[in-house]
């Protein structure tokens, strides 16, 4: 990606507005992403800001000690879309992504950039810096940033881009996960970033609505094609019982791969005014097939869809029936 790392140096030595923006329910690798490319414009010299669709979680709160990160509301921030100059969509690749920010920033004049590692991107940037062989956001933001000098990478950056990786490796154990990873996670050490504290802000900080909404997902998993499957369903009842969110849920489904002889995984939501599914497999299951009959997408492993106006049961058994020919 040497040409499309030369244009964004070459933009950013033009310009000197910035907005950065990353997907709805914003994850580690998003949020990571976001506070160590606005730290590093920043640094030399930019006016940059955060403007997410949806609020940080709690878990991540940490990093808008580094940044602020704000929630986009169309009443205060519409101005500042506008008078950007530069408008970088990370770790989401199609508009949708970004819920009601997307009109505003489908509309903007400024130059658009989406920097990102999933498949499949949709048409609306002017450059795009695409890796779906990276690990996460986080890494290609890091190849970006080190690309003059590893130098440059101080404490902030470091913390941010290890919560990034360390998010969306699943703490270094995902298949992508390589040596060259394990390098870039020893100069972020080096540069600063606390393993054991970054790890402990992450997965040790829920909330006791998350972990009771937890315990139900895990008691409801289900098993399906003699094991190979397995699922769990979360229903609006359980989210308002447990008082916890579509946020919440984060990392959730990757508990159906742990049982032994489970291929494949799969957690239905029941959200407001659609079904959320999330899709996992192992080894050579191309799941992200299965999430785009579904209108969704994702990597080979890991995948997500959105279905509105979708009844629940009717979503479960549909996607459970087409799971069939994607089991070894």
């Amino acid at each position: 990606m040497i040409q499309e790392f030369n244009k964004f140096r070459e933009i950013v030595e033009s310009y000197k507005r910035f907005v950065l923006t990353t997907h709805i329910n914003p994850d580690g690798d998003g949020l990571g992403s976001e506070v160590a490319l606005v730290a590093y414009l920043e640094k030399i010299g930019k006016q940059a800001i955060i403007l997410n669709c949806d609020a940080t979680p709690d878990n991540y709160k940490f990093l808008e000690r580094i940044h602020p990160i704000l929630q986009f509301d169309p009443a205060q921030h519409t101005e500042l879309l506008e008078k950007a100059e530069v408008i970088i969509v990370l770790d989401a690749n199609h508009l949708d992504r970004l819920n009601m920010m997307k009109s505003f920033i489908s509309s903007s004049n400024a130059f658009k950039i989406c920097i990102d590692h999933h498949l499949e991107p949709g048409v609306f940037a002017n450059l795009y810096i695409m890796d779906d062989m990276a690990t996460s956001a986080g890494e290609i933001i890091y190849s970006l940033i080190t690309g003059a000098s590893e130098q440059i990478i101080d404490r902030n950056m470091a913390v941010a881009l290890y919560t990034a990786i360390m998010t969306d490796t699943g703490s270094f154990r995902y298949p992508k996960t390589d040596s060259e990873v394990h390098k870039i996670i020893a100069n972020l050490i080096q540069a600063g970033a606390d393993p054991a504290v970054i790890y402990e802000q992450v997965y040790e900080q829920y909330s006791a609505n998350r972990v009771h909404l937890l315990g139900l997902a895990l008691t409801n998993i289900k098993l399906a094609y003699d094991g190979k499957v397995a699922y769990t369903v979360l229903t609006r009842d359980m989210f308002e019982i447990t008082g916890a969110t579509d946020a919440d849920t984060d990392a959730f489904v990757p508990y159906t791969l742990t049982i032994n002889g489970v291929q494949i995984g799969f957690m239905f939501s029941e959200l407001n005014g659609m079904v959320k599914v999330n899709f996992r497999s192992k080894g050579d299951i191309w799941i992200n097939k299965l999430a785009k009959q579904f209108g969704g997408n994702g990597h080979k492993n890991a995948a997500g869809a959105r279905i509105p106006q979708a009844r629940l049961d009717d979503i479960v058994q549909q996607v459970l029936k087409q799971a069939a020919l994607f089991i070894c």
